[in-house]
């Protein structure tokens, strides 16, 4: 077949123009070759076919005040949109993460079993867990064996 198609095919699978598809020299013959999806992942994979790096262009004023924002300026009463319910909903969203892939661990060691993960999960939906060692120590109250070595990982996952 043809560059035009691997392009095409590439552009999808990256997610990117056809115009910043690239292909490596002397490999167009090799390229020309693929005719599928398939094959096309597996060049990309190989690095036959790649994507130019996306630009961000940004305005001067716009990293002006980047950095403003990030040494804590701009953040105000009067910048904040929504309830603060709604704000922190983010901060709630990390913490149940967190104590769902320390459940999924233990989960995958067989340390509890699929009906101690799914109470376990459901009480972690319904926020009873303040933090990931607030759920270890529930979880050895129900008998558990964890190693504080083991807690410990868990606890940094």
């Amino acid at each position: 077949m043809s560059i035009k198609l691997t392009k095409r095919i590439a552009a999808e699978v990256l997610v990117r123009g056809e115009r910043s598809i690239r292909i490596k020299e002397g490999l167009e013959a090799e390229a020309a070759k693929a005719i599928t999806r398939e094959d096309v992942r597996v060049l990309v994979k190989n690095g036959t076919v790649y994507a130019l790096p996306e630009k961000h262009n940004q305005s001067l004023y716009g990293k002006a005040l980047k950095i403003k924002r990030f040494k804590g300026r701009r953040r105000g009463t009067g910048r904040k949109r929504g309830t603060t319910n709604a704000r922190a909903s983010i901060e709630y969203k990390k913490k149940v993460r967190g104590q769902r892939r320390v459940l999924a661990s233990l989960k995958e060691d067989k340390t509890i079993s699929n009906e101690l993960y799914k109470q376990f999960y459901k009480l972690v939906r319904g926020g009873t867990f303040a933090s990931k060692a607030s759920l270890i120590n529930h979880i050895k109250g129900h008998g558990v064996t964890i190693s504080d070595e083991r807690a410990e990982k868990l606890r940094h996952i």
